[in-house]
């Protein structure tokens, strides 16, 4: 529990995305025994940190073995998180991170008090899966508490509670997405406090559906919002090593695991979204037993496909405006009704409504999963004209059961993992690289 004074750090299992449990119980399911590796990347590699914050970046990591699920916060997901099965809740309950054999951290090319940040994790899929946010937003917080010090926390509840306003006025439903990258937990904190008060404030049309930081949704009495990341897809196609059936593998664990239009909303751009399109038109195909022989011809032909049982789909990468067009011709191709498209790259009030106007047009209900752009939008103190301008940091699946893991998104500034490995699946799949006309992953907000 953070005290009266405002927390620096992680100090709860659920201050984390809600997708990383979702990840984790299914994991726990289907592959318990996995071994996995993680990598960082600085997509913004000019922005180093100083020794300082080096030290007390590692001093922060170490004390993540601390941290245990309070009997409040099993409570809170028991209620507020129905898909969670009980054996799932009795795993992480006794749960704990192991930084200390599983986390690797180096202050690497160093000049002086400068260096590059290096994070290495590596252990059991379903213990390790966990580390991802708050390594990254640690070391987001390590650098805006040592190096860039040209800023305040003044202003941000107002700044959000502006921000909540114009898209509850402009009829979008969005939810908060900023955890990975946001300055520091009081930054959040107040972000959220600025929307909450902008909902009460403003009766739609729009609406705030929530956060995806499961302790916020707590604290401040909203849902949790998420369901699946890249990982899930990297992870199956790396330990199969078959990257044609990646998307429909990891769609059916995840409805096996979940069931239907239980986070139901599926990311379709791990290995470009044509080749998630494949996979989303065909049929589910859960055995039915019954007292007669089984026909698994008669049966698929019953079955409902993955778009039809999936309440809707997450853009993440290359250009919304492109994705909805091959969206549409996809529902459409296939005679199916359109759903819910949830955008969540990079963006900010302007780009919300331009996205809504285009998805609406083809027939679609968009949402928003909005986050550096609440969680870190600062100016310097000293020139209110000039940005802070935010890190872009990710750790990334880089192996899973021993073989390399990547990903091949809509835009080739978001591609990660071993380049060998990224061009003969590209060839498997017939993968076409493409740019995005004046985005840059150094330059996003």
């Amino acid at each position: 529990m953070p005290s009266a004074s405002t927390p620096e750090g992680v100090f709860s299992l659920l201050d984390t995305d809600l997708y990383k449990l979702t990840m984790q119980c299914a994991v726990l399911k289907f592959f318990p025994s996995v071994e996995v590796e993680y990598a960082f990347t600085n997509r913004t590699p000019h922005m180093r940190l100083n020794r300082t914050a080096f030290e007390w970046l590692k001093d922060q990591v170490a004390r993540l073995e601390n941290i245990s699920l309070s009997i409040r916060e099993l409570s809170f997901l028991r209620k507020h998180c129905p898909f969670f099965t009980e054996d799932y809740l009795d795993y992480l309950r006794n749960f704990r991170l192991q930084p200390g054999t599983q986390v690797k951290l180096e202050f690497r090319n160093v000049d002086g008090e400068w260096g590059d940040l290096d994070i290495k994790v590596a252990g059991l899929w379903v213990e390790t899966i966990l580390y991802e946010i708050p390594l990254l937003a640690l070391t987001s917080e390590a650098y805006f508490k040592f190096v860039d010090l040209d800023w305040s926390h003044e202003g941000q509840e107002e700044l959000a509670y502006q921000k909540g306003n114009a898209l509850l006025k402009g009829g979008c439903m969005f939810s908060d997405f900023g955890t990975r990258r946001r300055r520091d937990f009081q930054t959040h904190d107040e972000v959220i406090k600025g929307l909450i008060r902008a909902s009460d404030d403003i009766a739609g049309p729009g609406k705030l559906t929530g956060t995806s930081n499961v302790y916020l949704a707590m604290e401040h009495g909203l849902s949790p919002i998420g369901t699946v990341a890249h990982e899930w897809y990297m992870g199956i196609a790396a330990i199969t090593d078959n990257y044609q059936t990646a998307n429909e593998q990891g769609l059916r664990f995840w409805y096996q695991c979940f069931g239907k239009g239980v986070l139901g909303v599926a990311l379709t751009d791990t290995f470009g979204t044509p080749n998630f399109f494949e996979a989303f038109k065909k049929p589910v195909q859960v055995r039915r037993r019954s007292s007669a022989a089984y026909d698994a011809a008669k049966d698929a032909a019953a079955q409902p496909s993955f778009a039809e049982v999936f309440t809707g789909i997450r853009q993440d990468s290359g250009d919304p405006k492109e994705y909805v067009k091959l969206a549409s011709n996809f529902y459409e191709a296939n005679g199916l009704p359109k759903k819910t498209i949830v955008f969540s790259d990079s963006l900010n009030v302007d780009l919300c409504f331009e996205y809504k106007q285009v998805a609406e047009e083809h027939g679609f209900t968009p949402s928003f999963g909005v986050g550096t752009f609440l969680t870190n939008d600062f100016s310097h103190k000293s020139d209110a004209a000039t940005k802070s301008k935010p890190l872009n940091i990710v750790i990334k699946l880089s192996k899973a059961g021993g073989q390399p893991a990547i990903k091949i998104s809509d835009n080739a500034g978001k591609n990660t993992g071993e380049a060998s490995t990224v061009r003969r699946v590209k060839d498997q799949l017939g993968y076409s690289e493409r740019g995005w006309e004046g985005v840059t992953e150094q330059s996003r907000w």
